[in-house]
């Protein structure tokens, strides 16, 4: 993927907070926002403000001009360049594949999302794509593998034989197929990808952050574990002892019995 040219002054990736919801940009749109080093630096940094900034409750990952993400940097690549965030390689690919943030992420896929782009959305707690992109691991046709997650997670989210057939022959699926498969949450009419993403972060945004943080942590944590074995139930007794002693949970009850709007304290 070629570089873009005059674009040295420009943040690989935009930051922007509504509301209670942080919006991540990747912001190499002229390279199709593929991942170099300096793409994976900003948006793993702006994961961690994120997840240090208390008022965020959602955090939504989209691209910049036509495409969400056209994979890694091919260019950075063949000139033996690290792909890795500065000084955190642990964060993994786009400095978001492995970096775990305990708010619920949206993919809001505006466009082009093949290879790595599809490895992105995998690794979303959710995911609102638009009508004209495609999803799909074409690694193989390249002699390579969807080693940034790809692999791992497509039989976690799909069955397994609509798995190996995806990572196989490297052939995509629309937009309409993915969510047939429950790989993806809303399809958005062409061009509103975001909005719609938007929209389905404020209605988790409203809940109480305390209770959508452990929610998400245990959906992850036992999503491999058999429901009868013991370690399940003690993370689960774990999460409702944070949950029920909190300041939300006394709120909740509170605000129904006086029919009004909670204020949860995320605490």
């Amino acid at each position: 993927m070629a570089d873009e040219p005059s674009t040295a002054s420009e943040p690989a990736a935009l930051y922007e907070r509504r509301g209670n919801v942080a919006l991540i940009t990747l912001n190499r749109p002229r390279a199709m926002n593929a991942v170099n080093a300096a793409l994976s630096t900003a948006v793993g940094n702006l994961l961690e403000q994120a997840e240090a900034d208390s008022e965020v409750r959602v955090i939504v990952i989209t691209g910049s001009g036509r495409a969400f993400c056209a994979g890694a940097d091919l260019k950075a690549l063949g000139s033996g360049q690290s792909l890795d965030a500065d000084g955190h390689p642990e964060w993994g690919f786009a400095g978001y594949a492995q970096h775990w943030v305990s708010k619920p992420t949206i993919a809001a896929v505006n466009g082009f999302a093949l290879g790595g782009g599809t490895e992105l959305v995998l690794a979303s707690d959710l995911a609102v794509v638009d009508e004209n992109a495609q999803l799909g691991l074409p690694e193989v046709k390249r002699g390579l593998f969807a080693a940034a997650g790809g692999v791992i997670r497509l039989q976690q989210q799909i069955p397994k034989k609509v798995a190996l057939e995806i990572a196989l022959t490297g052939e995509p699926i629309s937009a309409a197929q993915g969510k047939e498969l429950g790989l993806v949450n809303r399809v958005a009419p062409a061009g509103t990808a975001l909005e719609v993403a938007l929209e389905l972060a404020e209605k988790i945004a409203v809940n109480a952050p305390l209770s959508v943080r452990e929610s998400k942590a245990m959906i992850h944590n036992t999503a491999l574990g058999p429901d009868w074995e013991q370690g399940v139930w003690d993370a689960n007794a774990k999460a409702l002892q944070v949950v029920f002693t909190s300041a939300d949970a006394k709120e909740g009850p509170a605000a129904f019995a006086e029919k009004r709007e909670p204020v949860w304290q995320g605490r």
